[in-house]
């Protein structure tokens, strides 16, 4: 079946009308155009459309049972082109950017709001992946900026910035043996039980630094939803 979109215009012209005359008018073609590209479209689906009748134009049950779904496709053809011009003209500012699970969105929240600002027409999507997926996704161009630790390494062709620093924190539950300690050395850490965020960019290079002559982090729990770690 090949839909052709004018078909799609004609036809939800006449289902407005009931009308081929006023129909044609509508749509700034000749009466016999209208009417070629009706019947087309009725061989294309296979099944009357319209009853045609002297003083009388109904739609048929197949028109009837079209005409909500070639609404549908009309208007997200209308969406698309609209969208497309916008972008030429510049009046749409698309602004995709990737975030690591360990960044929060919202350390850029008021950044995107000055540019709101000044640019009203912004379209920002935020995107969730680990550092490499963000990096393909780069590459790839399906995002234009990315928040990553420096955990990860960058290819050349990808322009990197530092925009802030963080220190790591040891959190303990108040009632834990530790908690009351100003120094805890790695040793100890190793007799600690940890919580993992999944996705993570930062607990690789933790693990590397303080576990490298150890089999590893005692892991009770691990989720890529914060709360769940809450």
């Amino acid at each position: 079946m090949q839909l052709q979109l004018y078909q799609v215009r004609y036809f939800l012209a006449l289902a407005r009308t009931l009308n081929f005359t006023r129909a044609a008018e509508q749509c700034n073609v000749t009466q016999p155009a209208l009417t070629k590209a009706i019947q087309k479209l009725e061989q294309e689906l296979g099944g009357a459309l319209i009853h045609r009748e002297r003083h009388l134009t109904q739609l048929t049950d197949l028109g009837k049972m079209i005409l909500p779904t070639l609404e549908k496709i009309f208007a997200a053809a209308e969406a698309v082109r609209l969208q497309a011009r916008g972008y030429q003209k510049k009046t749409i500012a698309p602004l995709k950017i990737g975030l690591v699970p360990s960044v929060s969105a919202a350390l850029i929240t008021e950044l995107l709001l000055e540019l709101a600002r000044i640019i009203p027409d912004l379209r920002v999507d935020l995107r969730e992946a680990d550092a490499n997926g963000l990096v393909a996704m780069l590459l790839d161009g399906e995002i234009n900026a990315a928040l990553v630790g420096d955990a990860v390494e960058l290819p050349e062709r990808i322009d990197r910035w530092p925009l802030f620093e963080e220190r790591c924190v040891l959190v303990l539950s108040r009632k834990h043996p530790m908690a009351g300690r100003t120094v805890i050395s790695l040793q100890d850490l190793h007799e600690v039980v940890f919580l993992e965020r999944l996705g993570c960019d930062v607990a690789g290079r933790f693990k590397q630094a303080c576990f490298a002559d150890h089999p590893g982090p005692k892991v009770v729990h691990r989720s890529d939803q914060e709360g769940h770690l809450q």
